[in-house]
């Protein structure tokens, strides 16, 4: 059970107790963060036992390298960017460039789907929807759409063309919009 002066420690306190090693700070940065840190690993992971390592991993660079914290800037954000890193290191892009998914891309967008169609669905619907895509697609959709990066910034993270992120985006977003539009048939 964490002591009441351990609650109270700033954040700028904390960083510093890790940096010393001290097992009772560490705690306390891991209980505050590794809830939120689980929801950006499940994003990214296949299952949840994937997601539960890919947190531990993370945590334990994090821990590594809390020396190298500037402190400017977020230090929840520096977390966060650990832990896409590590989902990221996990799921390697060349593993799933070659999937095949049995999905027709069309050239043309097809992002004018009605709001009916995906207002029926609450987020651990659309979560699962997400989830369940292939790797190369989930990782893209998550990094640009949830997490907000530019498919240059992706391309540099994952070693790849941003034309390649651009594409992968795509195909998720067809592929999502496939998945919802075959929930409203069957929900009709």
């Amino acid at each position: 059970m964490p002591s009441k002066a351990e609650n109270n420690l700033t954040e700028e306190e904390l960083i510093r107790g890790c940096i010393r090693e001290e097992a009772a700070c560490q705690k306390e940065v891991f209980n505050r963060y590794a809830s939120r840190m689980l929801g950006v690993c499940n994003r990214y992971a296949r299952n949840a036992a994937d997601a539960e390592d890919i947190l531990q991993d993370a945590f334990i660079k994090i821990f590594d390298k809390m020396h190298q914290f500037k402190f400017e800037g977020s230090f929840e954000g520096w977390i966060r960017r650990i832990m896409v890193n590590t989902a990221l290191k996990k799921y390697s892009l060349r593993r799933y460039e070659k999937e095949v998914v049995g999905y027709e891309i069309k050239d043309k967008d097809e992002s004018s789907m009605e709001p009916s169609a995906y207002g029926h669905l609450n987020q651990k619907e659309i979560l699962d929807l997400i989830n369940n895509l292939p790797d190369g697609y989930r990782l893209i959709f998550n990094l640009y759409v949830i997490e907000g990066f530019q498919h240059e910034e992706i391309a540099e993270m994952l070693k790849i063309q941003p034309g390649t992120s651009r594409s992968q985006l795509v195909k998720a977003r067809s592929m999502l919009q496939k998945q919802i539009l075959q929930l409203q048939k069957v929900a009709v």
